[in-house]
């Protein structure tokens, strides 16, 4: 038996699986996320991560065969930073991904200390808001006490996998995000330029996500009822998980996850890197990935709900009554047009300051009209990022679409529309199933990351729509028309 467990933005879940793939219990728990200022957001880990971890390790724990575990694997969220002390234990709330874009005065100075082209150069990746690197900075600039307290500089799984067997490990992957203090092409740490706030000393050492971590310590076995000394896996973040959960191993295959934001990793097996898009290894040796990502999906459609009075203490009430509604109108919502920049965009515009608006509404425009355009404004944001990749010449060969918002066919139906791919919907348990099968791999129970294909299947498929397709691929440009005709106000208005 195999347990994963994987935390994510607004809930984490875990699973036990046999050696066959065969889920035989789930567990979850929601949170919440914290944003105490424009532009921040945040996780306490002790009450969100461990709490969490603990809640639904307990849950699985409790399944008859649950002495059988063989092998943990845990995923998070991320690039995030922890600074914890010695003892591991947290000396402020954990700063998000992407989504917290706090540190662009980080990385103004670190852009100009360095230069683009060896940050380029040494990450694969100039500085966004998704790089760890400038937050790390941030920290430093903004609490220096916090800053001087700290032992350690980690990321989500790598602390959990920490509190689990006392073993402080990143892994590759996740280590390729904390630009620029991570060399892509020789895979190590490389704080060159960068000692004035980070010594390497300070950051975890780095790993695959499949090898072994470390086992279960008596005192995390005690909190959490997994059996001690059961092998723990270094883990990853969230998005290669899933990656792995839904069976996108391949080189030229695409993982589309539609969760509370967008994010897209096509696999490949030579590191390279791309205008727009993120480079960085993937989970195992000889492995790498070009990402992307969206800052807004499933927020969106929850914000829009909310405020449309749709909610409903069942989500799948709120999103069946949001789906009815938009049904009412039409591909194209009738003329009106939504940019969903709620929380600024990522790929392919990396620009933090952008806000959402909606555009072309008149007096003969109803609130189904205005649903539809939210919805399909998510759409056009995560077409645009997929087309970033065929436009740095990347072959999709394969699209795999997983996620909350797969169930929405206008969201999904538009990517399809506008950038003319067929997407296939996995049938997954998620991140969460991707850590199970990572655990069953580095304790050897399967072979090859391969075999992963024994374990995932396909339930169902989005075909480009031929009805609705030329009114959405010309959507498609006025959406990115809006954005660039809207930015120069958004930036003023948002500084």
């Amino acid at each position: 038996m195999f347990v994963g467990i994987d935390i994510g933005t607004f809930e984490t879940k875990g699973v036990l699986v046999d050696e066959t793939g065969a889920v035989l219990a789930e567990a979850r728990r929601r949170h919440e996320i914290s944003t105490p200022a424009p532009g921040r957001v945040e996780h306490d880990p002790e009450t969100v991560w461990w709490g969490d971890l603990v809640h639904v390790a307990d849950a699985l724990m409790r399944h008859p065969r649950a002495g059988e575990v063989a092998g943990i694997g845990v995923s998070a969220i991320g690039p995030c930073v922890v600074a914890a002390d010695e003892d591991l234990r947290p000396l402020r709330p954990a700063i998000l991904y992407g989504v917290d874009t706090r540190a662009s005065a980080q990385i103004e100075t670190l852009t100009r200390r360095l230069g683009e082209d060896e940050i380029l150069r040494r990450s694969g990746n100039t500085l966004t808001s998704q790089s760890a690197g400038p937050k790390i900075a941030w920290i430093k600039d903004e609490e220096p006490d916090v800053w001087r307290a700290a032992r350690w500089f980690m990321t989500s799984q790598s602390w959990l996998v920490a509190k689990l067997t006392g073993e402080v490990v990143i892994d590759h992957g996740t280590a390729g995000y904390f630009h620029p203090l991570y060399d892509f092409r020789r895979g190590r740490w490389d704080v060159a330029g960068c000692e004035d706030f980070i010594e390497e000393r300070r950051l975890p050492r780095i790993a695959w996500g499949d090898r072994i971590a470390g086992a279960v310590t008596p005192a995390a076995a005690a909190e959490t009822g997994l059996p001690e000394g059961v092998p723990v896996v270094v883990g990853t973040t969230d998005s290669p998980a899933e990656a792995v959960g839904s069976g996108v191993v391949g080189s030229g295959d695409l993982m589309a996850m539609y969760g509370s934001s967008g994010y897209f990793i096509r696999v490949g097996e030579t590191p390279a890197a791309a205008d727009g898009l993120w480079a960085a290894p993937f989970v195992f040796e000889g492995t790498y990935v070009l990402a992307a990502g969206t800052s807004t999906a499933g927020t969106a459609t929850r914000w829009l709900a909310d405020l449309l009075a749709l909610t409903d203490q069942a989500d799948d009430v709120t999103f069946a009554r949001l789906l009815e509604l938009a049904d009412a109108s039409e591909p194209g919502a009738r003329g009106v047009l939504a940019l969903p920049h709620f929380a600024g965009e990522r790929t392919p515009f990396q620009d933090p300051l952008s806000r959402a608006a909606i555009v072309g509404v008149g007096l003969e425009h109803t609130r189904a009209d205005v649903a539809r355009a939210v919805l399909e404004g998510v759409g056009h944001s995560i077409a645009e990022a997929i087309l970033t990749f065929r436009r740095a010449g990347q072959e999709l060969s394969r699209v795999v679409a997983i996620g909350g918002a797969t169930k929405n066919p206008h969201i999904v139906g538009t990517v399809s529309a506008v950038t003319g791919l067929r997407q296939e919907v996995a049938d997954t348990a998620g991140a969460a199933y991707g850590d199970a099968f990572l655990a069953a791999l580095g304790v050897g129970a399967v072979d090859r990351p391969s075999d992963v294909g024994r374990w995932v299947g396909t339930r169902a498929a989005v075909e480009p729509d031929r009805q609705g397709r030329d009114v959405l691929q010309r959507d498609h440009e006025d959406f990115v028309e809006l954005y660039r005709s809207l930015a120069p106000l958004q930036h003023r208005r948002t500084r």
